[in-house]
């Protein structure tokens, strides 16, 4: 059985056994995972928590579902999935085992729900729209999206191969119909962008987590510029991403305040949560900031 085939067929199954798990934060998951446990895994434990399992406590058609897709690693535990699955709404989205330490990592956790009830509130409801997820990761805000609005041409874009291929597989299953591209520019004349760019200082510098200068919030600049690129006349982009607050004030805000105003776009911005990520306040690179928030902003390119 070839991979993809194996993979849509695991996520299948699980969804007939009515499988269901909400991603939580690392810190969380750690929390989680020190406690002490004597029971026989669940699927929940093998494909939501990460948790080792042996080949005969599993389902033999899981087990098999799984070799199949090549997702099965041994470790001095037992043997552990090299994917996570995790709900959102009806759908079930694949996207990387914990601990999200490699470098090419596809992340799915709390900001991602916070994304999806973003766009939910904000996607321009038009009967036919171009759409970019730049970063799109696991592909969730572009299938997110497509539900809202099911005429929409969607397109996910990501430079990390391995997000790649998971969006890729996490489309088939929803049965939507996207395009995908690898590389880190958006295509031209979209009428809607969404985006969830990386906003943490993270040391190890992982792709899905590293916003780099500007307390992290160098490559939402970076995005935004690229969007008022390529946005039809009118067209919005929607920006959800962490920022640092410094003083009270946020200096990504701030930046994108500037570049708005000089490409005679609009900007606004709402606080989705005040303080998120809290214990990076203890790392030197946050030693100036008081707290992170998570914010949903919307610009809109000139007409």
């Amino acid at each position: 059985m070839q991979r993809d085939e194996a993979l849509l067929e695991l996520r299948s199954h699980l969804k007939d056994l009515d499988y269901r798990f909400t991603a939580v934060s690392p810190a969380t998951h750690a929390r989680v995972l020190d406690r002490e446990t004597h029971a026989s895994p669940t699927l929940r434990d093998v494909f939501g928590w990460s948790r080792p399992f042996r080949e005969h406590q599993l389902e033999p058609r899981v087990l098999e579902l799984m070799q199949g897709a090549g997702i099965v690693r041994q470790a001095p535990d037992g043997l552990r999935s090299a994917l996570r699955v995790s709900s959102l709404g009806e759908d079930l989205f694949y996207h990387s085992a914990y601990p999200t330490d490699d470098e090419d990592a596809v992340f799915f956790g709390p900001d991602t729900y916070r994304f999806a009830r973003f766009i939910e509130l904000h996607l321009p409801r038009h009967s036919s729209i171009a759409l970019a997820d730049m970063g799109a990761g696991s592909g969730v805000g572009g299938i997110w999206a497509g539900r809202l609005v099911p005429s929409a041409a969607i397109t996910l874009v990501d430079s990390n191969p391995a997000a790649y291929e998971l969006a890729r597989i996490n489309a088939r299953a929803s049965g939507r119909a996207v395009k995908l591209l690898l590389g880190d520019s958006l295509p031209h004349a979209q009428d809607v962008v969404i985006a969830n760019p990386p906003y943490m200082v993270d040391e190890s510098k992982r792709a899905y987590r590293h916003g780099g200068d500007l307390f992290g919030g160098e490559v939402a600049l970076e995005w935004t510029r690229d969007a008022l690129a390529k946005l039809t006349s009118g067209g919005t982009l929607l920006l959800y991403t962490g920022t640092a607050i410094v003083d009270g004030a946020s200096p990504l805000l701030s930046e994108l305040a500037q570049v708005c105003r000089r490409a005679g776009a609009s900007i606004t911005c709402e606080e989705i949560d005040p303080d998120v990520f809290g214990e990076e306040l203890d790392k030197p690179a946050y030693a100036a900031v008081e707290r992170i928030a998570a914010a949903g902003i919307v610009i809109r390119a000139p007409l």
